[in-house]
């Protein structure tokens, strides 16, 4: 959410993020009502030095004087009365606009509609020279009997899985140590509930935009929600930080849930695309200060390519397209790493800085050491998501023999084992 003050500024550069991010806002209609709604309370505050007038003027008078007095504020009550219900329903309506409106970009995103025109900024690792056929994720798997998805399906649905054995081991690992590596960087461990009401969606911007892609539990009112940043950012809705407290950074640990209801039947087969997953999503609360912004999202990347390169998988960098970073971001990195078997880079994270624009709809603020209240910047990136990060690690360090190779820093949860 932008600050009308600033889309009234600033109203070409708002439609020009409109149009580049493929959204259609009615900012001629969010500039009538501003206008309508800043005039609405002009009158009010009139109307209010008007009563206080009269009160002060005749309740010293005569029985008539104090009479009209009466009448005259009154009269001013009534159209009180009738200006702050059309104020608040305006405001109401005006607030609705806002929500649709998009963030402005960086300067520094491809411009494009969507994923193809993304930009590749490096690319790390060298991939696989297989000197024999390489299986793919899922008959390795199926081999040692650590996924059982045609069973599971009967009960569960298509995008659903079973990981068993020492791939579940394997799994846990790299959630926990994830964790672990990220508080060693500063970052609080939290785990967060997947069940969230609809507010918290909204605030975050997932709702409107991305609500066909989320479960609902609509005899309860909650939501299955797809990553902690929703619930973090809903821990500190309304909240006043202090400057010395600030940043905050959370290493949040949650179970996800997503319908994929865009992806048109595509990875039924397999981990990368499924219903259910969990995820160490790493987020940040800071100040309003771009610079600092910049250096919490370099930060946050470094950090999810310290653990790819910890894995030995090769991936690339790249700088996402304004049609492809959605409504709220102004800047966006997605990280792919190769998939042997489909010959490509496919996205396992994704690092998102988003400004004001968040912690507007949440009402996120901070107070520095003069008093000043502003609202905040929040940043997020994923640090692991299993087991969509399964698929490469399975392919990429597969031996000849169908077995997995386990990279060193997760031996010790194996019980030393180097392959499996």
């Amino acid at each position: 959410m932008l600050d009308i003050a600033f889309i009234r500024n600033n109203a070409a550069a708002v439609a020009e993020a409109a149009r580049v991010k493929g959204m259609r806002v009615d900012l001629d209609r969010i500039l009538a009502l501003d206008a309508a709604l800043r005039r609405d309370k002009t009158r009010l505050e009139a109307l209010r030095a008007e009563r206080n007038r009269i009160t002060a003027q005749f309740s010293g008078g005569s029985a008539s004087l104090r009479m009209a007095g009466a009448e005259r504020s009154r009269a001013i009550a009534g159209e009180l009365s009738a200006l702050q219900a059309h104020a608040g329903e305006t405001e109401q309506v005006l607030r609705d606009l806002l929500m649709a409106v998009p963030n402005l970009p960086w300067r520094g995103a491809p411009v494009g509609p969507d994923e193809k025109s993304n930009r590749v900024v490096r690319t790390v690792g060298d991939r696989p020279d297989f000197a024999f056929a390489p299986l793919d994720h899922v008959a390795i798997a199926e081999r040692h009997g650590w996924i059982n998805q045609a069973r599971i399906a009967r009960i569960a649905g298509a995008r659903s899985y079973v990981l068993k054995g020492r791939l579940a081991l394997l799994e846990q690992a790299l959630l926990f140590d994830t964790s672990r590596r990220l508080a060693r960087e500063g970052f609080q461990p939290i785990s967060v509930p997947a069940l969230v009401r609809g507010e918290a969606f909204v605030n975050t911007g997932h709702f409107p935009f991305a609500r066909e892609d989320t479960f609902e539990l609509p005899r309860d009112g909650l939501y299955l929600a797809g990553t902690a940043e929703i619930a973090l950012t809903g821990l500190h809705g309304g909240e006043i930080i202090e400057e010395r407290d600030l940043p905050l950074l959370y290493a949040g640990l949650s179970p996800c849930f997503r319908r994929e209801a865009g992806s048109g039947g595509r990875d039924v087969r397999g981990l990368l695309r499924v219903h259910q997953f969990y995820k160490v999503e790493q987020y940040v609360i800071c100040r309003d200060d771009p610079e600092e912004s910049a250096y919490w999202h370099a930060r946050l990347l470094a950090n999810a390519e310290t653990i790819l390169q910890a894995l030995g998988l090769p991936y690339q960098v790249v700088e996402c397209s304004t049609g492809d970073m959605g409504p709220g971001k102004v800047r966006m990195n997605d990280i792919e790493t190769w998939v042997p078997s489909l010959g490509r880079y496919r996205e396992t994270h994704s690092c998102s800085s988003l400004h004001e624009w968040q912690a507007r709809r949440a009402n996120i603020r901070w107070r520095d050491r003069l008093g000043q209240v502003r609202f905040c910047h929040t940043l997020n990136n994923t640090a692991i998501a299993t087991p969509r990060i399964l698929v490469p690690l399975i392919e990429n360090h597969q031996t000849p023999q169908g077995q997995v190779r386990v990279p060193a820093f997760l031996r010790t949860y194996l019980d030393g084992e180097e392959l499996l």
